[in-house]
């Protein structure tokens, strides 16, 4: 037996046509639907991008103790348990988090690796001298954003010169060396692949023959990587960057449709798993926002794509409304081998899902470090803020103290108390720090500024949450689910302090 993970990064579920969009090109996603169950209540639960990672190695919330960070000593590694195990684990990606110091302790734990690399400011190629940069919005709201992300777009437009063709880019060559794997390997037992593209994340950087697919009237500046927060633009320089994104979903149909005709070819159908997902979505100007890493997480953001086909089972073409999320994919490849779970791990195997579509999750939860903790049913989703406009007392709980590129600052160590152990730390007590607002560290506020306030929404009768409700029956049910889920996740005293929960 075998198993491939196709993992898209920042992938939208509502510009998918198999989820029913109606304008964007995307016919392997469509072909992928009639070979697969595809998931109607597929959620993230860890933002952004490692902390969703992070899931995805131990199958256990990381939002609750934790901001962005590496693997923890005590975590249980799913590609590492398999190659325990004696399944081969690959990895193919061009994720340039994986190789900064909040992300360098998840490749290791493969048998073997691949990097692609040159995305999204990844410091690649040197160059002294400015690069040739256009007219751009980007540059303007970039470097007026903060210091630390304008050096992304120099190094970003110095990369873009090495990748004029599309066989340079990072996902063509990560999809050629997933590929070779595939094909060295096919004749091979008891394999992972984990096969993963930084694309359809920003920049939105993609060839003319997947832009020709949107043609539009545009005469602004060059756009393609939009800075979060509100839009000072005009409507169409708007809906430009819009197409640009749907461009780049277009590529990665492409490539998604080589990895469909490889198994054709190798009738591989019998014999592998194959799981295409993504770890949270983007708000292309929803609810009035550009981006997804602070508060309120939409469904826009959370609310993603997955879609699997087991060779046990067979069943294709189907929907299934088991409430599922990313922690259930560990649980899920674990078990396809016939490995048992760790006992810290909390996802749940989707194989009777996919068979019958048996429930799997009553309640669910999601979010960031620090921010809402919010809790979904399927049907209605509560978001629940923090108890005070203060947001404390948060901590975090760590014994690997870094944060996205750097580790933490020794000011931020100045205050350092030995906790736990707790319940999943195998007997390792922890590093208590006081939580220091970074970008992914305790947002205390929304899109807007504002103190995070708690609201409900019926996402059954109103998907796009324009209209909250009020139902203190409803409220109070599931903030009894957030507590229990809290409790059985060992979230620190201080978070039940934070969301004034009993715990």
């Amino acid at each position: 037996m075998k198993a491939i993970m196709v993992m898209f990064d920042t992938l939208n579920r509502h510009h998918l046509p198999n989820y029913g969009c109606d304008w964007v090109h995307a016919p392997n996603f469509e072909r992928l639907a009639a070979r697969t169950v595809q998931f109607q209540n597929s959620y993230a639960g860890s933002l952004p991008c490692m902390p969703a990672r992070r899931e995805l190695h131990t199958g256990r919330y990381n939002f609750l103790h934790r901001s962005w960070g590496p693997l923890e000593p005590f975590d249980d590694s799913m590609p590492q348990i398999l190659k325990r195990h004696g399944v081969y684990a690959h990895l193919c990606t061009d994720h340039q988090h994986y190789f900064e110091e909040g992300g360098a302790t998840y490749h290791t734990k493969y048998s073997s690796w691949q990097f692609s690399r040159g995305h999204e400011g990844d410091p690649w190629m040197g160059q002294v001298a400015d690069p040739e940069i256009p007219d751009s919005l980007g540059v303007k709201y970039f470097s007026g954003i903060s210091d630390a992300v304008a050096p992304l777009w120099r190094q970003d437009w110095v990369n873009r010169e090495f990748m004029r063709q599309e066989e340079d880019q990072p996902q063509a060559k990560t999809f050629a060396k997933g590929l070779d794997f595939i094909r060295r390997n096919a004749g091979q037992d008891r394999w992972f692949l984990q096969l993963e593209t930084f694309d359809p994340h920003e920049p939105f950087f993609t060839q003319k023959k997947y832009k020709d697919l949107y043609p539009h009237q545009y005469h602004g500046p060059h756009f393609d990587w939009p800075p979060y927060g509100t839009s000072e633009r005009t409507p169409d320089q708007d809906e430009h960057v819009r197409r640009e994104y749907a461009a780049l979903v277009s590529m990665c149909d492409e490539y998604l449709g080589k990895v469909l005709d490889t198994m054709d070819e190798l009738d591989m159908w019998d014999d592998t798993l194959l799981i295409v997902n993504t770890d949270h979505g983007f708000l292309l100007g929803e609810h009035d926002w550009w981006g997804k890493v602070v508060q309120p997480f939409y469904q826009e953001i959370v609310h993603t794509p997955l879609m699997i086909w087991d060779p046990r089972s067979r069943r294709q073409a189907v929907r299934c409304d088991s409430l599922v999320q990313t922690m259930d994919l560990p649980a899920t490849l674990l078990e396809f081998f016939e490995i048992d779970r760790p006992k810290d791990m909390q996802g749940i195997p989707l194989r009777e899902a996919l068979a019958n579509d048996a429930p799997v999750h009553d309640t669910i939860l999601f979010g960031v470090f620090g921010g809402h903790v919010n809790c979904t049913d399927g049907k209605h989703v509560l978001m629940l803020a923090p108890a005070k406009p203060a947001n404390d007392p948060l901590h975090q709980y760590t014994l690997m103290a870094s944060h996205m590129r750097a580790p933490f600052a020794p000011d931020e160590l100045q205050e350092i108390e030995v906790a736990g152990p707790l319940a999943f730390t195998k007997g390792a007590k922890l590093m208590k720090l006081p939580a220091q607002r970074s970008l992914f560290d305790a947002p205390r506020h929304d899109y807007f500024g504002d103190p995070l306030k708690t609201m409900l929404f019926d996402i059954g009768s109103n998907h796009t949450q324009e209209t909250q409700i009020h139902d203190q029956a409803i409220e109070a049910r599931l903030k009894q689910e957030i507590e229990r889920l809290m409790q059985e996740n060992d979230a620190p005293p201080g978070q039940f302090q934070r969301m004034g929960l009993d715990g």
